[in-house]
């Protein structure tokens, strides 16, 4: 599944934007042109914006979007300039809600581009970064669609203010994230939120990344397939 960096059709890019006063770096990739067309911010992992997210981004752009990749860790220096060993608690020290915050400026950063058909905006995220995505559905608006892979429920009585069509990946073996889904799965019954939470049999937390020992590429290229066929239906 991997697109390499350069390859044909696909136009990548350093990109900075205000958040709070603060400029904040991500990875652009989109399709070459001027066409508008959907768009879809991405959530690293709690290892910072990696090669791998980059690469996620050139895949997505491959399927039509413009992709957006933050690094969360922008007013830290940018995660290429950190201790890798320092990026998981540097993330934590710094708190969900700027990076909710940090996303909702990315939002309207894409939406104002001239590539971006507006309002067609969908959000994607990994790991830590699927916390965050399921955070973000509960506190902006915008979204149309979300997928959340192997992340943190959100809070649970926050559940009826999503307003995007949420999608949940969920590994079978990993059991402190998909132990919880049966709680999120009856709140969201008990919402109007569309939605659809997914288990992937015998593989365990981080099962897409491909730089990972946990990588299953069976399994990962049915979530990455699934995903491509919920925002196709809602983005």
């Amino acid at each position: 599944m991997s697109v390499p960096e350069g390859a044909a059709g696909l136009t990548t890019a350093t990109v900075k934007f205000d958040s709070g006063g603060t400029e904040i770096s991500g990875y652009l990739a989109r399709p070459e042109g001027s066409q508008r067309g959907p768009a879809v911010l991405i959530c690293h992992e709690n290892r910072g914006l990696t090669p791998h997210i980059q690469d996620v981004a050139r895949r997505f752009a491959r399927e039509g979007y413009a992709a957006l990749a933050l690094d969360l860790l922008s007013r830290e220096g940018g995660t290429a300039n950190l201790d890798p060993d320092a990026v998981p608690g540097a993330l934590t020290q710094a708190g969900a809600q700027r990076h909710v915050n940090d996303f909702k400026a990315a939002f309207e950063y894409l939406n104002g581009q001239g590539f971006v058909e507006e309002g067609r905006i969908g959000m994607v995220g990994f790991c830590f970064g699927g916390g965050i995505t399921w955070q973000s559905s509960t506190e902006f608006q915008g979204l149309k669609a979300t997928s959340a892979f192997y992340g943190p429920a959100p809070d649970l009585a926050k559940v009826p203010t999503i307003k995007p069509a949420v999608m949940g990946v969920y590994a079978e073996n990993d059991a402190r994230i998909t132990g919880a889904m049966p709680q999120l799965q009856q709140a969201l019954d008990a919402s109007t939120v569309k939605h659809q939470l997914k288990v992937y049999p015998g593989v365990d937390h981080a099962f897409h990344n491909d730089t990972s020992e946990r990588y299953v590429e069976a399994q990962a290229t049915a979530a990455w397939n699934d995903t491509l066929a919920w925002f196709r239906d809602n983005v």
